[in-house]
């Protein structure tokens, strides 16, 4: 079973009370870093964080895209963030764990996955007991707009909850967002924000930049400056790889089915996402040998099962790599070829469907 972390936010209302007692103890003249995930929810939730940390007269507002790995405890990953020189550190759709980030720097995690601790003396703002769970984007928008006027930036968040969520999710900030944008332009400026991190080169700062110099989702959508034209070459791509891995038929053990991919792009959680519905009694494993060198990117989906537990439940022998994070029926994990045919092993399926070592 999953240790719970006590939730300190159990509604809005603490987590904005959380939120400013944090930003109380920040000066005006602290360098603000955020380290905040690379898909459309966490790049949305960094933009309209740094614009809302500017307006509200911070001299310092520093946000930092993790690597493709996409986990804020690997060495990388710490580097990319101490190079930034942070007096205080927000950590955003990347999780929570009792394991600092940084030593030594206070830390706001803010977040909507199944919260796994908080380092002593830092702040967890988690939303996975909130009914419904928002985004990750949505929960920053709400917490800053209570702060300062970030009214111009709503289309920005509702790309993310989009993106997570779906473009139906019961939240008042997508119902008015599609009010004034139309559905129609939030997902199709979803897709060109999602292809920067799917794509065979990993670029999302090119889809931050793309948010930031473009005023709503129609602008963005019509637009022909190069970081869109970028964008417009990165979702073609993954669309062909895309249209490839839909051949891909499932090999099956136990209550696993599991699709065998080969491809440069991050294409793994939609394959998952897709044969989710289709095998409802399954856990549907998406495993992808071409994203990272020596390594098997995963996504795992289930309409009937805690897919957290699952994985969570199965003894492998320690080393790199991680899984079992995420969300209770959306997890995945990255890991090398041997921890990754030995994770094969235990679910039973046989050395057939191995990886091979590149």
């Amino acid at each position: 079973m999953l240790t719970a972390t006590p939730n300190t936010t159990p509604t809005l209302e603490a987590a904005q009370q959380a939120f400013q007692q944090f930003i109380q103890s920040c000066s005006k003249s602290d360098r603000l870093v955020t380290l905040h995930d690379s898909d459309a929810d966490g790049l949305t939730a960094g933009v309209v964080w740094q614009r809302a940390f500017e307006r509200m007269g911070f001299e310092s507002v520093v946000r930092v895209v993790p690597d493709r790995e996409r986990n804020a405890w690997t060495t990388a990953n710490q580097q990319k963030v101490q190079a930034a020189n942070p007096d205080r550190l927000f950590v955003m759709d990347l999780g929570s764990q009792d394991q600092a980030v940084i030593p030594g720097v206070p830390t706001c995690f803010i977040d909507h996955h199944h919260p796994e601790g908080v380092p002593a003396g830092d702040t967890l703002i988690s939303a996975y007991t909130w009914e419904p769970v928002p985004n990750t984007s949505l929960m920053i928008w709400e917490l800053c707009r209570s702060l300062v006027d970030i009214a111009d930036l709503e289309w920005i968040a509702a790309i993310g909850t989009v993106s997570d969520l779906g473009d139906r999710a019961p939240f008042e900030l997508l119902t008015s967002a599609k009010k004034k944008y139309t559905a129609k332009y939030l997902k199709e400026a979803t897709a060109l924000i999602n292809a920067s991190r799917r794509a065979g080169e990993y670029h999302p700062e090119i889809a931050a930049q793309a948010l930031l110099n473009h005023m709503n989702p129609k602008e963005l959508v019509n637009s022909t400056a190069p970081e869109v034209e970028t964008l417009r070459q990165m979702r073609s791509e993954v669309k062909q790889e895309l249209e490839q891995a839909r051949r891909a038929a499932p090999t099956f053990a136990g209550k696993v089915a599991l699709i065998r991919l080969h491809s440069p792009c991050q294409i793994h959680p939609l394959i998952a996402q897709s044969w989710r519905d289709r095998l409802p009694q399954y856990i549907v494993i998406a495993a992808n040998d071409g994203y990272l060198p020596g390594r098997v990117n995963f996504s795992a989906r289930s309409n009937s099962q805690n897919v957290l537990e699952f994985l969570q439940s199965q003894p492998i022998s320690d080393g790199e790599g991680s899984f079992g994070h995420g969300h209770d029926q959306a997890s995945g994990g990255s890991l090398p070829v041997d921890r990754w045919n030995e994770l094969l092993k235990q679910l039973g399926f046989s050395k057939q469907v191995f990886a091979k070592a590149s």
